[in-house]
This record gives structure tokens, sequence and C-alpha cells, in this order.
């Protein structure tokens, strides 16, 4: 008690030497209250939003709702973005309900023995062009207009399924781009057993994908191969052609968008760099009804409780600019594959080297109400304000819990690490992926009155103290020397060149 009583009062006199300017405590407790926190919950999780489902009526609601509080506290549009927003273009598909593969006499069924991955309804044939692993380096010397690209999935080095599939759609738009009319992979990682893949994929699915129609589609199929037995005897046989029929399946462009606000900073040099506070507002939409018979899955936790971590941001910075400018982004999306985010880092409307640092929220659930649980928190050198924030608040900040979970991989922040960008995850106390956490997550009792907002605003605090921190300290943050993004970062940047 007594040293978090000398934190307070150390944070209190910091920026108080002699004038009436308030202190970044001050600010913060100015703003963040417990009845605005509950509002915004109980809106965006309610029954009305029906899960916030991506590429529903309901999740262009919440975005509208969201963007109207953004320009409610002041927060400006980002110039380049579409008033508050970013399209997102999600090619929504529907699977194949029906279909045929087959070579050198050989006749293979649909989802018995391959998955339609993408494609559009339609018959095809055409001659055969291996390409081992189908990446960028094996079409240096290859022909494959007009014709089939068969490869192995992966790339020899990863079994992680998640890893498998990004490549799988690098492989996909190579294929497309060279003017292949389909491409096949070998699949045969044990990671993920062949009938959850057929579960993944037989539902209606999104892509990213900027075509307004679906002429350019191209089919792209999974072939089990296990043992390996296909692609020996691919390799081993003078094989010309293949055929494949595919019926059931449509494409259409929905209209979801990622939600960006700005609030320019206040130093004429530091306001040059961003710090970027993140969220999703997507959930999952209707499922399975539980034993109470609801079959609305709110997402209070994921992550309605993210997104208005991210709103008290704004609406505090709004009212007292950082030294540093901020950047405010809603996501779309992150629940059909961090989707929204991905398109932001790769469209980037502020360039991502003038991103400092990613502050994204993200929950699953809680378990302790006396901790803040930072994914990354000691990846980045602002761990130090962080820790300080929440013990202000009366909370102790501690990292990941549950490596095994690898949750930092997992959230939206993943997808500016990769372009070198510091990117914690700031999320609802855990000490252990238990009972209580699975009690709520991705299912339908995870509804507002199940939370408790005592915490909620202590946690909210903690969030928006430790944002003004990093926003205004004399040096921004970065990755901790060693980390594994640490290199990429100094790229991005240009630091050490």
């Amino acid at each position: 008690m007594k040293k978090q009583l000398n934190l307070l009062l150390a944070i209190g006199l910091a920026a108080f030497v002699g004038c009436a300017e308030k202190t970044d405590l001050e600010k913060t407790l100015d703003t963040v209250n417990q009845q605005t926190i509950k509002d915004h919950v109980y809106f965006i999780a309610s029954d009305e939003m029906r899960g916030r489902d991506t590429g529903s009526p309901e999740i262009l609601k919440a975005a509208d709702y969201l963007a109207d509080q953004l320009k409610s506290y002041g927060a400006k549009p980002v110039p380049g973005a579409d008033g508050y927003f970013q399209p997102v273009p999600f090619r929504k598909k529907t699977p194949a309900t029906a279909g045929s593969f087959s070579y050198a006499g050989r006749n293979f069924n649909l989802n018995d023995d391959f998955l339609v991955v993408d494609g559009k309804s339609g018959s095809y044939e055409g001659e055969i062009v291996y390409l081992e692993y189908g990446l960028k380096e094996d079409y240096s010397s290859a022909d494959v207009a007009g014709k089939l690209v068969f490869a192995k999935a992966g790339d020899g080095t990863t079994a992680d399924r998640r890893a498998i599939l990004r490549l799988s759609r690098e492989k996909y738009d190579l294929a497309r781009e060279n003017g292949a009319i389909g491409l096949v992979e070998f699949y045969n990682s044990p990671a993920t057993p062949w009938d959850r893949l057929g579960a993944s994929f037989n539902r209606v699915n999104l892509t990213v994908d900027s075509f307004d129609n679906d002429k350019e589609i191209i089919p792209h199929l999974w072939l089990k191969d296990l043992d390996n037995s296909n692609q020996r005897f691919m390799r081993t046989r003078s094989i010309k052609r293949a055929s494949l029929t595919i019926e059931g399946m449509t494409n259409e462009l929905t209209k979801d968008k990622n939600i960006l606000a700005m609030v320019e900073g206040t130093d004429p040099e530091l306001k040059k760099e961003f710090v970027m506070f993140s969220a999703h507002y997507d959930h999952v939409g209707i499922g399975a009804p539980d034993a109470q018979g609801d079959s609305i899955y709110n997402g209070t936790r994921d992550n309605a409780i993210g997104t208005v971590t991210v709103l008290s941001g704004a609406e505090n910075i709004a009212k007292y600019p950082m030294k540093r400018s901020a950047l405010f982004v809603l996501f779309t999306g992150e629940e059909k594959g961090l989707l929204g985010s991905r398109y932001l880092a790769d469209h980037p409307i502020i360039p991502n080297n003038e991103i400092v640092f990613c502050w994204n929220s993200d929950n699953g659930g809680y378990n302790d109400i006396t901790i803040s649980t930072i994914i990354g928190l000691e990846r980045t050198t602002a761990s130090q304000y962080i820790k300080d924030a929440n013990l202000a608040m009366g909370l102790e900040a501690i990292d990941d819990p549950a490596g095994e979970q690898g949750l930092f991989d997992r959230s939206d922040n993943v997808s500016f690490a990769r372009k070198g960008i510091p990117a914690p995850t700031y999320s609802l106390g855990f000490r252990a992926f238990d009972d209580e956490i699975n009690k709520y997550y991705h299912k339908a009792g995870d509804n507002p009155n199940t939370v408790d907002y005592d915490y909620l605003e202590k946690f909210f605090k903690s969030y928006v103290l430790a944002s003004r921190m990093i926003g205004n300290a004399a040096e921004r943050p970065f990755w901790v020397e060693g980390d594994k993004y640490y290199e990429t970062g100094k790229k991005l940047y240009g630091l050490g060149l």
C-alpha cells in the first residue's frame, strides 16, 4: 500500500511544477468513468447486434455507432480514409455442395479426398505444372499460364496450421498473378486432422479480395496426401492433364470496414510519431443455443470490452492531446483470421514507419481482478510505464502466463509486429486458460451483465494512464533487443543503418 501511495504521489507531482496544468493521472481520472463504460458495453454487446458477425448488417450498425462516438469526442478523420472508415474488400464465399477431381485415371471425392479452399462453380481442365512448394522462387523459370499448378502445402519447415494457411493464401495469389487456372496443394501435415479442416472450409468463409466479380477467381484445392502417395505418383509418372468440377460455390463482396480516427499531437517534433490504439469490434454472430436457449454470441469480453477500452482512450486523448499523435483503429474480421488488421497493415493510411507503438486491446476473459495481463509486456521498452500505470490504479501488470496458447500471434497486434511495430496486447487479468475463461470464451453466455464493472473501471484507467505515459515519453518505445521482431523494427524505422 505504501508503494502504491508513493507512486500515486510521484505521478501526481511529476508534471505539477508551480502551474495549474493537470497531470496525466488527473486527466485520466477526469474522463474515465464506470457508467460510460457500462453504457458502451451494453450497446455493443446487446442482442440487437446479434453477435457482430463479419459481413452481417449488424456489424455495420456497430461500425456507425463507434464512428459516431469517435466523432463526438472530437477525434478527426484520417486523411486518405473514407470519412471515419477504411472499406475492407471482403469476399464472402459459400462452400461447394458437390464436385469431382481426377488425373491419370485417378478419381477423388469431394471432402473425403479433397477440399475446395477457394473457387467458383464451373468445370476446369488443363495441363499440369508441378512447382515444389509453389512459392515465389518456384515461378522464376516456370510457364504456368492457362495451366493447373500442383505444389506441396507449407514450406517444408513449419507444421503450424496458421502458418500453413498464410502460406496457402500467398500461393493462391501467386498462381493467379502468374495466369494459372487453378492451384492444387498436397496436404500432408498431421498438425490438424482432415475432418477438422473440412469443418473449417465447408462453411461460409471470408477472404480479403479486391475483385468486384468472380471472373478472376480460380479454384484452389487441398488434396489429402498424408502418406505422400499422391505426390510420389505424380512425380514418378508423366501426367499431362487434370480435370475438376465445382458446384454450388458462390462469391460476393461485403460492405465491411475498419474504423479510424486521429488526434494530432502537441509537440512540434513528436507529433510526427503516432501511437496506435487498436481493438477488433467483430465477434462470431449466431451459434448453437446453450442450455437456456440463447444462440446470440454477444462477445462482451471478446471484444466489446476491448473496443470500449479504445473508446476510453480516444475520449481522453481528444480532450487532452498527448505530445505524440494518436491513431484509433477498430478492426473488422479479426475472428475470421485477423483480416481487417492484416488489410490495414498491408494498405496503411498512416505509413507504418510513422506508427511507433501499437497498443492493442483484446480479451478472452478474466479470472483475477487484481491484475491486467499484457501479452508481450516484457518485449518492448514501454513495460515500465504499463506496470506503473497499473500500480497507480491498484492493479498489477503481468506478462502472458499461457505461452502455450500462442496469444501474441492470435490477435491484431501481430499484423503490425510483423511489420516491425512494437505491439503488445492489453488484456483482462488471467493467470491461466481455465474453466472460468472457457465458461464465456466464444459462448452464448458472454453477456454484458456477467462482468465486474468495478474491476473494468480500474482496468480502463490503467490503460488510459499507460497510454498517456507512452504518448508523452521523451523516448519512443521499441522492441527489447533480441526480440523476434527487433531487426525488422530497425529496418522499418531506419535505425542503425
